[in-house]
């Protein structure tokens, strides 16, 4: 069991990019983390650039139901409780693939992953923070830029952020009985793995290939701890967190 003055976190995709920056930042703050992922090897790597933090490492497909509940069981015989998910888990899938050629279990794997996971991690979530005492707490969903606009041949991946909209607006009003806030940060060309190729040529809508700027990631890691530290009583609902000159807004 932790301190009760320390927050309990549950950090899905913690093995890499957002979800690493994230939980760095979160025990860099204070918080307790469990550390969600399917590669136990990159979550041991993940609280190794936070020695200092209370972080919990739990290997975890969040496409697997057994998987979820048992991420959330570890997590409450460890720490007692969760104040907050961080629901981020997610796969671009095969990239540059037209709708045409997509295979069907291509676009399963997008959406058992960002939105069946999304919704299993939430449920659980849901269940722990209306049954603990003191009751409540938040989730905030990893939504995307592409959640409002696609890119290109990119069918499963912006379907599923659509989708992603819907589960936090739903999620948001069945909560609010309860204490549990929810919100969701639409992020646009943070600089993790995922977007390696945009500093090189990424493919437009006009079909031409460019280069595109990205920002720090660390920037998104902050915005997500403002949002988790805000008291039950406010929400951030939407926040769209993006770098500053990528072609998004207007005609790019």
């Amino acid at each position: 069991m932790t301190d009760r003055e320390s927050k309990i976190a549950v950090v899905t995709g913690a093995g890499s990019g957002i979800g690493r920056a994230v939980a760095v930042e979160l025990l860099h703050a204070g918080w307790a983390v469990a550390l969600a992922g399917r590669r136990a090897e990159r979550l041991a790597e993940t609280t190794a650039l936070a020695p200092e933090g209370d972080a919990l490492v739990v290997r975890t497909d969040v496409a697997r139901p057994d998987d979820v509940a048992d991420l959330f069981a570890t997590t409450v015989d460890r720490f007692g409780r969760v104040d907050l998910l961080f629901n981020n888990a997610g796969t671009f899938g095969p990239g540059g693939v037209p709708v045409e050629d997509l295979p069907y279990d291509a676009w399963r794997h997008v959406v058992d992953t960002n939105l069946n996971g999304a919704f299993l991690c939430a449920q659980a979530a849901y269940r722990q923070m209306k049954e603990q005492d003191p009751r409540g707490g938040r989730i905030i969903n990893n939504g995307s830029v592409s959640a409002h606009t696609p890119r290109p041949r990119s069918v499963a991946y912006t379907a599923t952020k659509h989708a992603l909209t819907g589960l936090t607006k739903s999620l948001s009003l069945d909560g609010r009985p309860y204490g549990i806030a929810v919100g969701q940060i639409d992020v646009g060309n943070a600089a993790t793995d995922m977007t390696t190729r945009m500093e090189t040529g990424a493919l437009q809508a006009n079909g031409a290939v460019a280069p595109e700027p990205v920002m720090d990631v660390a920037d998104v890691a902050r915005t997500v701890r403002h949002m988790a530290e805000l008291p039950l009583e406010a929400n951030v609902q939407f926040a769209t967190v993006l770098a500053t000159a990528m072609p998004y807004v207007g005609r790019g």
